[in-house]
């Protein structure tokens, strides 16, 4: 198994969301994290937005002007194998927090700079199967930081 760890932290009111190296994850998300449209962003369900740093990278490597928070992620993560991320996966991030992965992301045009010719649906789960961002809920709140080992945990007959 490889180690994942947690590569960046990001919060802020805009976006892209600001580097952070630590931070207080409640059931709400991150303390001092907000999003504009909480119809669509946020909640207990939506509390977290997760990504993959090894799919930014593979993003860059296709052209995409793209980088760490820029998609309003509030964790970049390294390490994982970002298919088993799946709605019913647990994270364990650091020492405190859990978090349970609950939807894919849907593509926001609020991120259409990012991508070479706007083609903001090169992140949709539907299109491209293992490149959305995730949501997730907090199970267990807690402090983490840059740096933080994450423990993947698969649902039941997933592994």
């Amino acid at each position: 198994m490889r180690e994942a760890w947690i590569f960046q932290i990001n919060a802020g009111q805009g976006m892209p969301k600001q580097v952070v190296n630590q931070a207080v994850v409640t059931e709400d998300g991150i303390e001092g994290d907000g999003q504009r449209n909480r119809e669509l962003h946020g909640g207990i369900e939506r509390a977290l937005c997760l990504f993959s740093l090894d799919r930014l990278l593979a993003f860059q490597e296709e052209g995409h002007p793209i980088y760490p928070g820029a998609m309003g992620e509030n964790l970049t993560l390294t390490g994982l194998d970002w298919g088993q991320v799946v709605p019913g996966a647990r994270l364990k991030l650091g020492r405190q927090v859990l978090v349970e992965i609950t939807g894919y992301t849907s593509p926001c045009s609020t991120v259409q700079d990012y991508f070479k010719d706007k083609v903001i649906t090169r992140t949709s789960q539907k299109k491209y199967p293992g490149w959305s961002r995730v949501y997730a809920r907090v199970l267990q709140p807690g402090q983490i930081r840059i740096g933080d080992r994450v423990a993947l945990m698969l649902p039941a007959g997933r592994d």
